[in-house]
């Protein structure tokens, strides 16, 4: 493998494993800001435990994510050196604003969270925790902007050979970024209510703390059916921005390769790219594509053979993302319907009970395939159709490269391996463990 594609990789690999921390903890901290908001009202104690309980599952998580998310932008500039120097006045901008005016308040008020228990007013206690979730979200917010430029590129001049900042606001404001933005949000929100789903149902089972479980199960119930619907509804959104911004994307996640009207939606299908065709298409819905893009029947949907091979992303492992993605998708809108209704009952429904903890790691499996689609979806392009990936990578040894990466496998398997420890333990153990480790 050439420094190419081991930085390719080494890149895919720490954003993976960084990214099974960041959703949790963006939807954990509105999740934990509401709990203590509640008890912060009524002064009922049970909420004060739900609060110390899942905030101390947040902290572990938050943990270990920020450390890899520190190594993951430390690749801009060990592996993507020549990205980083063409695009630097643009991309570094938002990637400061993130660390100064959100990673600091967030992380200065987590401390004052955790450590303020007794100390604080209840109200001015639970004001910590939504600073620390609004700073969470503000962050991500930076970085998914940062990250729609790489996929839209607006608001820069080149100059000098290279890109210039020359509209700030254009940026941070474009539709693209917006999207994307509460797309992500989302999918964070559906896997912390599957997250606190599945370890109530997992105690509910067991008769531990049936009341407190009750109660945290009813609040991630109405938590995880409005945001499946939200997130399903959003994604149609995202796909018509496709149309016009990534054209190549759209035609490779529905495996379309001929420019037409009324093009069909193909429910089941076999993409064989080495001859620009589909080898299976089955269940097709009529005009589906066309509508899904431009809102018309008769609108045109731009083919893959409209574009050369090499600006083309990789076919298959784009349309099997949003396949599986799509299909992730409405099982957590059945899931989320299913423990809505019954939340009143939950404690009769056994089996499905026993079903929502292994549950827990679906989520984490849709918002990872999110981003094999985005990601692999705007190749051969890092910034789409301003520099492609190729002409990013730094000029080292692919020796160099292969240590890092080895290290990195090492590191990352070390840390996950004692964050899901952690949070196994402690959830296991219940509020009552929680409550004590908080006075």
């Amino acid at each position: 493998m050439d420094v190419l594609a081991l930085s390719r990789l080494q890149f895919a690999v720490a954003t993976c494993f960084h990214f099974l921390f960041v959703p949790l903890t963006l939807g954990l901290s509105v999740l934990v800001a509401l709990m203590e908001t509640r008890y912060a009202r009524t002064g009922d104690e049970d909420y004060k435990r739900m609060a110390k309980f899942w905030g101390r599952l947040f902290l572990i998580n938050f943990a270990v994510g920020l450390v890899t998310g520190i190594t993951l932008e430390f690749q801009f500039g060990t592996n993507w050196s020549r990205y980083s120097a063409y695009v630097g006045d643009i991309f570094g901008s938002l990637l400061a604003i993130e660390a100064t005016a959100a990673f600091f308040l967030e992380s200065t008020f987590i401390a004052v969270w955790h450590f303020g228990w007794n100390k604080l007013s209840r109200k001015a206690h639970a004001t910590t925790i939504w600073l620390v979730a609004i700073a969470s979200n503000l962050s991500a917010f930076w970085i998914l902007v940062a990250n729609a430029w790489m996929q839209h590129p607006v608001g820069f001049v080149l100059r000098n050979g290279r890109a210039e900042l020359s509209d700030f606001l254009a940026i941070v404001t474009q539709r693209f970024a917006i999207l994307e933005f509460v797309h992500t949000l989302g999918g964070a929100y559906l896997t912390a209510g599957f997250f606190v789903l599945g370890i109530s149902a997992w105690h509910l089972v067991r008769k531990h703390e049936t009341d407190f479980f009750q109660k945290s199960f009813r609040i991630a119930a109405a938590w995880t059916l409005v945001f499946a619907l939200f997130e399903i509804a959003q994604g149609h959104m995202n796909a018509e921005i496709l149309h016009t911004a990534q054209p190549t994307k759209l035609a490779a996640m529905e495996a379309h390769w001929n420019t037409g009207r009324h093009v069909p939606m193909h429910l089941i299908a076999w993409p064989d790219a080495a001859h620009e065709r589909n080898a299976v298409e089955a269940l097709s819905l009529p005009s589906g594509l066309s509508l899904l893009a431009t809102y018309s029947a008769n609108g045109e949907v731009k083919g893959l053979k409209d574009y050369p091979a090499a600006d083309r992303p990789p076919v298959l492992p784009v349309f099997l993302s949003f396949r599986a993605m799509v299909g992730l998708a409405f099982l957590f809108l059945a899931v989320g319907l299913w423990a809505f209704l019954r939340r009143r009952r939950i404690t009769e429904q056994h089996r499905f009970l026993r079903i929502l903890p292994w549950l827990i790691p679906l989520p984490y499996l849709g918002n990872e395939l999110g981003w094999m689609l985005a990601e692999l979806g705007r190749q051969p392009w890092i910034v789409y159709g301003l520099m492609r990936t190729s002409d990013a990578v730094s000029p080292i040894a692919a020796s160099q490269v292969g240590i890092s990466l080895g290290a990195f496998f090492l590191v990352y398997a070390l840390l996950g391996a004692v964050d899901f420890y952690l949070l196994f333990t402690f959830a296991r153990k219940g509020p009552e463990a929680a409550t004590a480790a908080a006075k």
